[in-house]
């Protein structure tokens, strides 16, 4: 009779190793031997091997320009109309055509402002106005 089970297996590895592997592949049973289980500890301590998996990001992509064209902007043009609900005439007056003169110069594409800017900049401009006009109103 053994008192303790590690005992066993240190009798079964020094005296019955070849038996046991034997017996342990036969029974498809994971061998307990105190030196399978330390070579299993030390594979699976190398498995957990700290990983760079959480600190790589993918590359967000670049934003895509696409090249000028009569063709391209026509297009463009035209679906803005459509989709806006502009009419045609829009595209010949003078502030849309200088937003498009401003945009041409533009090397890397345009940045359009948010809603939330560009309802700023609505007020802003609006109160402007309204002193200039108060100023005008005055001075007569």
């Amino acid at each position: 009779f053994v008192n303790e089970i590690t005992t066993m297996r240190r009798h079964m590895d020094a005296l019955h190793r070849n038996e046991y592997i034997q017996w342990a592949k036969d029974n498809k049973f994971m061998s307990m031997l105190p030196k399978d289980t330390k070579c299993r500890k030390l594979d699976a301590a190398a498995d957990s091997q700290a990983r760079l998996d959480t600190h790589l990001r993918e590359p967000q992509p670049k934003e895509r320009i696409i090249p000028y064209s009569d063709a391209i902007f026509r297009e463009a043009a035209i679906e803005w109309l459509i989709e806006t609900d502009q009419p045609i005439d829009a595209l010949n007056h003078k502030s849309f055509r200088y937003m498009i003169d401003v945009a041409a110069r533009a090397t890397n594409g345009v940045k359009l402002p948010s809603r939330t800017k560009t309802h700023r900049a609505i007020i802003d401009l609006f109160k402007h106005n309204l002193t200039n006009l108060r100023r005008r109103l005055l001075v007569s």
